[in-house]
């Protein structure tokens, strides 16, 4: 399994360093190589909402990070009380992991070649989900598509969020990037044509 992981790890690695940054920079006309769009860190998160006070919950939540990250996950913490939402300062609000490095290559890698195709009508991930600086957020509603989970890991579902941090100049710049990664986004064209043949 360590020798799987590490080829997967190096692969996706040695893809950005040895052929995407060298594309990415002559398509995009960049003059200087610290412009080319490169990833930074990956932040995988669990919610627990109304479930916070749950035990179960969080403990599903918890091993859940744990196997498909292979990193202990921390808790994340109200800053501030908001009444409405019934949220007090300092209370527990869900799991987070952050990957970098090559646990953060080897966690896309997984995402997009094994995770994502899993999906049911899976026509691919949304090329909207980009904010004002390039950063990327992607969300699956339960986590029985990590196939390190077994079956009795799954019971109590949970939804969970990967944020990815991208160094970049542009959000069109950081989808490209992300695409030669291997990130399946969909096409609007595609998804026009689906949703015409449905009705």
């Amino acid at each position: 399994m360590a020798d799987k992981t590490a080829k997967m790890t190096v692969r996706l690695r040695e893809l950005y360093n040895q052929k995407v940054a060298a594309e990415l920079m002559k398509e995009l006309g960049l003059a200087n190589v610290n412009q080319v769009p490169r990833l930074q860190k990956i932040t995988v998160n669990v919610g627990l909402g109304k479930a916070k006070e749950e035990k179960k919950i969080f403990e599903a939540a918890n091993n859940t990070l744990r196997k498909i990250t292979g990193q202990a996950p921390v808790e994340t913490i109200a800053k501030k009380s908001i009444a409405g939402f019934k949220l007090r300062e300092g209370a527990k609000v869900g799991l987070k992991v952050t990957l970098r490095g090559d646990r953060m290559y080897e966690f896309l890698d997984r995402l997009t070649s094994i995770v994502l195709p899993r999906l049911r009508d899976f026509h691919g991930v949304s090329g909207k989900s980009f904010d004002q600086h390039g950063n990327f957020s992607i969300g699956l509603v339960d986590q029985s598509v990590f196939p390190e989970l077994t079956f009795d890991e799954t019971t109590t579902t949970h939804g969970l969020q990967a944020v990815f941090t991208i160094k970049c100049e542009k959000p069109e710049h950081a989808k490209l990037m992300l695409a030669k990664l291997g990130m399946p986004f969909d096409r609007p064209e595609q998804a026009a044509t689906n949703k015409k043949g449905a009705k």
